[in-house]
């Protein structure tokens, strides 16, 4: 159980801390709700000390009870509603709310339903005012969501925080989401969303210390999007940088953040950074020497927040002083932190005497009658039916077999709160059908050491329980429930108490009842041998820690017959003996019911979150063999999947949810027996394998991740999603910028469907996606019922980042206009000829940057240095090309490298002739920069840079 503040403590330390002076309460300018905004704050800015202003640019933000001003910390977790803030004096101490859990995010975006998405955000919007009513020095008003990474990478331990592999659907939920949070009001905010995480940020494997690779184009077009959209459209206060470094530079110092976010809205903005991620800087990344430094960076880059230390803004005092006084940073650059600072605090509210027109919501709107009935319905929008045999709907059955891991239990996940109440798939069905049988559909195992004969077996619930091989024949201390959950990973829950075998950090135990916390220590991997025998590897998170000091940690003995934690060559061998076999037992069952529903899926502390990437996508062999058996016993069986991102599993009848919060079960029961006909479409790419690229590499053009660029075909494609009923397509036009199409409900029933709207450019000078949505629109039709859906397309929609010159570009081309109910289901097309440039042949005899090529391999987009400017680096072998272009012969070039290097110039491919040789010269640093020349061969074509040696190109020219 998670310790507290003693109730006392608290109350006293928030009076403290909120305490306003009644005589001040109306005395400055800063204070009078009828002035400016920048008035107000320019006047409350020139009231503060020094240590008081940078106070202000910590998370936790102290009291000033000499101005009237209360207590405020940034951060409250509301992704999917409000899910947890940090205790005032220890940041690792978690306070979960308890209010309404709406579907993880990427369910929320399943809906495709914009509208829908803001009611959902302002019913979060409202609790949040709701938990701060109840306590202000916990729940902030400043929340931390949404998440606007794109999900190119299905395996990436986030993906149940983000919306989509799509920047244009992700854009759109992200505003919607956004402006619900914020309210209506045109000047003061319900809560403060910050947009997470920018940038090209979706691996958590050494998330601090990879970088991603990111082209230009795709920087442009693809990973700042979903982020421009939500910032340009009001609908966001600020960002949170991203852990991860972006071509070379950590992204807590990236100059993006003061310049091109900033350039996107008239708003003030507030950004923010991650947690410790200052400190990463020096303490991780190494790429400041010190704090005074880093800090120093991290303000000027444009960052107005640092979340360190707890609640203790002491050493971030003590840091930005130094750098003040080293000439790092100006009292100006502190200032302009600061008033974007106190220009979202003023707009919350925060200084005026009545705390602004949302300060009069309470906490009576935490998980009302409202909330549970929106969550209710979201829920059931968000499904999506991937197949189905016509076993769905369900028709009155009097009978029916609910079984499978996740039938009979919700799970919360890292950005939620807890439950209320929940409504699990069994209730939902129990509540439509009279006779209902149920069971978890798990192998009741016992685990036997077999140089001993003995059994792991628990003693207890204590943390000083510690398993070990106990019996000599099992009972029900030796006797595990195996669940399998993806990934290979899996929890054995004991029999005789009901707890979960953990790795005690070295030890084993059983005094958890559900996998949860930072280190969630009760996963285990069971690998088979060739001998038959079991290999148990401990799947515990902490593993990966560097103080962990034991990589991939396997079950021993030791010599006095204890269980321990060993490398892999020291691991014992267990024999898997099966005690009972629930998967049989659900088959019974579901051959004597008229109908089966098997509930699937994952666990969403288990094999892969935040911090820890997924292995691949497989749904756990238990789980796996649980369908086929009870397929086989029934054929009407349904299986629903309740997973937070794509698996590799089929099955005849397939209705997928996320983790939907506590009304999950009555949507899953709404939907299956028709009551919501379902119109929930899939926002990312399911693949139909494991065989994918690997997760750190970035370049989607290259690696054909995401329906933008892949070629081969996918499990589910991106924005598939069956229904009850039939929609017919018919009269695509195109006249000036609407595209409109009419759509008829073909079937007998009311349903939704998502009209889907892509684009493809048949010519272009560069590299285009196969297809591109470009709009959507979910509709409800009865039967017989048809609609014209028009969509506005216009010219500048259609822009492509030209990186030879710089800037966006309609070309002219003729595009494919291409309308459906997913990406790979177009049901009319058509073609649009657009008059735009023409690129012209590209002239290197101009100043040039190396980052500016057409291809590329081997080499690492590298900082050109520690404040802006990116460059390319290369090693023997790796090479950069530019197509399509004339150059004369001198080359002068900007190089860097610490021992020498060259670079070969040759016409046509990596190996064609020799135009010339580059020699650079040593520059004693990779930051430190000098003027190369050669003479080489003038020509036209396509010219590539070949590197023989490891050295640094900024730019170059190619002129007489």
């Amino acid at each position: 159980m998670r310790s507290r503040i003693p109730l006392l403590a608290t109350l006293t330390l928030a009076a403290s801390l909120l305490a306003v002076p009644p005589a001040q309460a109306v005395d400055y300018p800063f204070q009078n709700p009828s002035l400016p905004l920048e008035q107000r704050v320019n006047d409350l800015l020139g009231r503060l000390t020094l240590d008081e202003k940078l106070s202000l640019l910590h998370q936790s933000q102290a009291a000033i009870p000499r101005l009237g001003i209360a207590y405020h910390k940034n951060g409250t977790e509301a992704l999917h509603g409000v899910a947890w803030s940090n205790h005032l004096n220890d940041n690792w101490r978690q306070k979960f709310a308890n209010g309404t859990v709406f579907p993880q995010a990427v369910g929320l975006a399943s809906t495709w339903d914009p509208e829908l998405m803001k009611k959902v955000g302002s019913a979060v919007g409202d609790e949040v005012r709701g938990f701060n009513d109840a306590d202000p020095i916990l729940w902030g008003l400043q929340v931390w969501a949404p998440v606007v990474d794109p999900l190119r990478d299905p395996r990436a331990g986030r993906n149940e925080e983000g919306y989509s592999e799509d920047p244009l659907l992700t854009g759109a939920m992200a505003t919607a989401y956004g402006k619900g949070l914020q309210g209506d009001d045109p000047f003061y905010l319900k809560a403060a969303p910050v947009l997470k995480h920018y940038l090209g940020y979706n691996n958590e494997t050494n998330r601090s210390l990879t970088s991603s690779n990111l082209t230009p184009k795709l920087k442009r077009e693809y990973y700042e999007q979903g982020f421009k959209a939500a910032i340009s459209a009001d609908a966001a206060t600020g960002v949170m940088a991203s852990y991860n470094l972006v071509n070379g530079r950590p992204a807590h110092v990236n100059p993006d953040l003061n310049t091109v976010v900033r350039s996107w809205t008239d708003k003030t903005l507030y950004n923010v950074s991650d947690a410790w991620g200052p400190h990463a800087l020096t303490d991780l990344q190494k790429y400041f020497d010190n704090k005074p430094e880093a800090f120093a960076a991290v303000l000027k880059s444009g960052q107005d927040s640092f979340t360190i230390d707890d609640s203790n803004s002491g050493p971030l005092v003590t840091n930005l002083k130094a750098a003040l006084e080293q000439g790092r940073i100006t009292e100006a650059d502190v200032d302009n932190a600061v008033r974007h600072a106190l220009s979202i605090r003023t707009r919350l509210g925060h200084f005026d005497p009545d705390g602004g027109p949302y300060k009069k919501i309470t906490k009576d709107v935490i998980n009302s009658p409202a909330n549970q009935k929106l969550n209710r319905e979201t829920a059931g929008k968000a499904a999506v039916l991937l197949k189905n045999s016509g076993v769905l709907p369900l028709a009155k059955p009097k009978s029916a077999a609910v079984v499978g891991p996740l039938s009979a239990k919700l799970y919360r996940d890292w950005y939620s709160g807890q439950m209320p109440y929940q409504v699990t798939p069994l209730d939902g069905i129990k509540e439509r059908v009279g006779d209902v049988a149920t069971g978890e559909g798990l192998e009741r195992i016992a685990l036997k050491h077999l140089a001993s004969g003995k059994y792991i077996s628990a003693t207890g619930t204590g943390p000083d329980d510690n398993a070990g091989l106990i019996d000599t024949a099992p009972t029900a201390a030796s006797q595990w429930d195996l669940t399998d959950w993806t990934g290979g990973v899996s929890t054995l829950r004991n029999a005789g108490n009901g707890k979960l075998l953990g790795g005690d950090w070295r030890s084993l135990d059983t005094d958890d009842a559900e996998p949860d916390g930072w280190f969630v220590q009760q996963q285990f991997a069971l690998e088979r041998q060739p001998d038959g025998s079991y290999l148990i590897r401990y799947a515990g998170y902490e593993n990966v820690e560097g103080w962990y000091g034991l990589p991939d940690p396997y079950v021993t003995v030791t010599a006095d017959g204890a269980l321990a934690l060993a490398p892999k060559a020291e691991a014992a061998k267990f024999g898997k003996e099966v005690v009972s076999d629930g998967i049989a037992a659900a088959a019974a069952q579901a051959a004597k019911a008229e109908v089966a529903v098997v509930v699937v899926g994952s666990h969403p502390f288990v094999s892969g979150r935040e911090f820890h990437d997924r292995p691949n996508l497989q749904l756990g062999d238990g789980q796996r063999r649980l369908i086929e058996a009870v397929r086989k016993a029934n054929p009407k069986t349904v299986v629903v999947l309740e997973t937070s991102y794509p698996v590799v599993v089929d099955a005849p009848t397939l209705l997928w949810t996320t983790h939907a919060g506590a009304e999950t079960g009555h949507a899953v029961s709404d939907v299956l027996f028709g009551d919501v006909n379902p119109a929930g479409r899939l926002t990312q790419t399911w693949p139909a394998s494991d065989n994918l690229p690997s997760i750190l590499d970035y370049d989607l053009a290259k690696t054909g991740m995401t329906y933008l660029y892949g070629k081969s075909k996918p499990l589910y494609s991106f924005g598939h999603g069956l229904s009850y009923t039939t929609f017919g397509y018919q009269g695509l036009q195109v006249r000036g910028d609407k595209v409109s199409v009419k759509v008829t409900n073909t079937g007998k029933v009311m349903g939704d469907e998502v009209v889907q709207l892509y684009t493809h450019q048949q010519q272009s000078r560069f590299k285009q996606p196969v297809k591109q949505l470009r709009g959507f629109q979910r509709i409800t039709l009865n039967p017989g019922e048809t609609r014209t859906v028009t969509f506005q397309l216009k010219k500048q929609d259609l822009a492509a980042w030209d990186y030879t010159r710089n800037k966006w570009i309609v070309e002219n081309a003729t595009h494919d206009v291409l309308v459906g109910s997913a990406s790979d289901r177009i049901r009319q097309t058509t073609t649009l000829r657009v008059s735009g440039e023409t690129v012209p042949v590209r002239d290197l005899a101009k100043t040039t940057r190396a980052m500016d090529f057409d291809d590329y391999s081997g080499v690492f987009f590298a900082d050109e240095s520690k404040v802006s400017g990116e460059v390319v680096e290369g090693s023997a072998g790796d090479w950069i090309s530019f197509t399509g272009a004339s150059w004369r012969s001198r080359l002068t070039a900007s190089v860097a490298s610490v021992n020498g290097g060259s670079v070969e110039l040759r016409l046509g491919s990596p190996t064609g002739t020799l135009l010339g040789t580059l020699q650079a010269p040593a520059t004693g640093g990779i930051y430190q920069y000098a003027t190369a020349n050669a003479t080489v061969k003038a020509g036209t074509g396509n010219l590539y840079l070949v590197f023989k040696g490891d050295l640094r190109i900024k730019d170059f020219a190619l002129a007489r």
